[in-house]
């Protein structure tokens, strides 16, 4: 496999520099001026900044680019992008000859204060013609930021502001490599990014789907979130505060029995909420990386995946995209955004599989560091029931066995309520599993419909 070419900062800053159809302004606000720092410390910077300013004082801010309820926000970074790019076009499109395009680059951060332990995050956009004369365009990206030092975390914004203004104008028509050098010449483990998102006439044809799944597919998030209408959204602007329901799946295809597994877990968990917690409640679906990998080469399925999105947000689902295939990382991931209780559905068939001691393998502590870490918040296990074809008998949560030697512990877990049962809606859907449906559509005939959600059939015969 070729090796990509990774240039240092310093020369992505001198190439920008040197390029003469690229000028802009650069608005920081949170962590110095780090990114545009970059630019002078390359040689030719005229050739680039047009302006650089850094407006901390809240009131001067709020002067500059308005109120915002928030200051970290995503609505701070547009409302910088709004002023600072039409004031640049207002005052030099007259100026500048007819190859230049004109960007603005601005962000808005949170980082390390003084005896702050606080999530340190940040947002920042790069507003661009894609060509002189064209009319704007915006990539937003949100970043977590996890040095523990001030001093390293504005090191590494720098780095991450310089090399997404670097993509945006040299890898935006190949999303791979857009988004793996994002973190060029940052080490692994100091960043994370969260959230990319094109917006404009000229990104018509990019789906935003796509970049999230990219951004975990590649290795700068855990999980990448998205609405039912299909916007790319910050998990914790989602999650903050909110009661979580959470149906681990493939989702291939959506089934009737999906549906009934979210509706009963709902009516269960939220007999157990106040007031506030069941306002404040929501259901996600989570696909895993490791089931959309396709064939030997092992890569993943775009189409295949767009097809289970769309049939999800049809059904008026939030998805969320993750590589967390074992339960206790995607619990800690949600337990991240929310400290309201957590419920995470799951059949017979799954359960079964948490027993099994190849999902701790990599812990020192095996089997119950695995379970410590998955209930160390406010989780709990909802397991839906499955039927045995051979003799029909209905498999609960209360009559289900484990292998002998964890009966103690499983039994530890239901008594103490972490592990819990949940009904079924209609025993008949636990008569085919999505293999079964499977099969059917491959097969051309129409009785898999009764067993899809007819929101769900189109998406279906396309993965099938």
């Amino acid at each position: 496999m070729k090796t990509r070419e990774v240039l240092s900062s310093y020369n992505k800053a001198l190439r920008i520099n040197l390029d003469r159809s690229k000028y802009g302004t650069f608005a920081e606000i949170g962590a110095g001026q780090e990114v545009v720092n970059w630019f002078f410390k390359a040689s030719a910077t005229a050739g680039t900044v047009a302006k650089s300013i850094s407006a901390y004082d809240m009131t001067m801010s709020d002067e500059i680019y308005g109120k915002s309820k928030r200051y970290v926000s995503r609505e701070r970074v547009m409302q910088m992008l709004d002023h600072e790019y039409d004031l640049l076009i207002e005052r030099l499109s007259d100026e500048r000859d007819d190859q230049t395009t004109f960007f603005s680059f601005c962000n808005t951060v949170r980082a390390r204060g003084y005896r702050d332990k606080e999530e340190c995050h940040g947002w920042m956009g790069v507003r661009l013609q894609l060509k002189p004369g064209g009319p704007p365009c915006d990539i937003l990206c949100h970043v977590r930021l996890l040095d523990e030092e001030n001093m390293d975390q504005m090191e590494a914004l720098g780095v991450v502001g310089l090399n997404l203004i670097y993509a945006s104008f040299y890898h935006r028509d190949n999303l791979e490599r857009f988004v793996e050098s994002l973190v060029d010449n940052v080490s692994k483990g100091r960043v994370e990014v969260d959230m990319l998102k094109f917006l404009g006439e000229d990104f018509r044809f990019v789906d935003n789907r796509l970049c999230s799944l990219q951004l975990v597919q590649s290795g700068l998030t855990a999980a990448a979130m998205f609405t039912p209408d299909g916007e790319v959204v910050q998990p914790a602007e989602v999650l903050y505060k909110k009661s979580v329901a959470l149906l681990r799946g493939s989702f291939d295809p959506v089934t009737n029995l999906h549906l009934d597994m979210l509706a009963q877990t709902k009516d269960s968990f939220c007999s157990e909420l106040n007031d506030t917690q069941k306002n404040r409640f929501i259901s996600l679906c989570e696909i895993s990386i490791n089931n959309l990998l396709r064939g030997e080469n092992g890569k993943v399925d775009h189409v295949k995946f767009l097809d289970r999105a769309d049939a999800l947000q049809a059904l008026g689902q939030t998805l969320l995209i993750s590589n967390c295939p074992e339960f206790h990382r995607i619990a800690t991931y949600l337990s991240l955004y929310t400290r309201e209780p957590i419920a995470i559905i799951l059949s017979i068939g799954l359960l079964n599989e948490l027993f099994k001691e190849k999902w701790s393998e990599n812990l020192e502590g095996g089997i119950l560091e695995s379970f410590g870490r998955l209930f160390k918040n406010e989780v709990s296990l909802y397991v839906y029931p499955w039927k045995n074809r051979k003799d029909g008998e209905l498999v609960t949560a209360n009559t289900f066995k484990t292998q002998e030697n964890f009966q103690h512990l499983y039994q530890h877990l239901f008594m103490n309520r972490l592990i819990r049962p949940v009904k079924t809606g209609d025993v008949s859907l636990l008569d085919y599993t999505g293999r079964d449906i499977q099969k059917m559509i491959q097969t051309g005939g129409e009785e898999w419909k009764a067993f899809v959600p007819k929101e769900a059939h189109r998406a279906a015969m396309h993965i099938h």
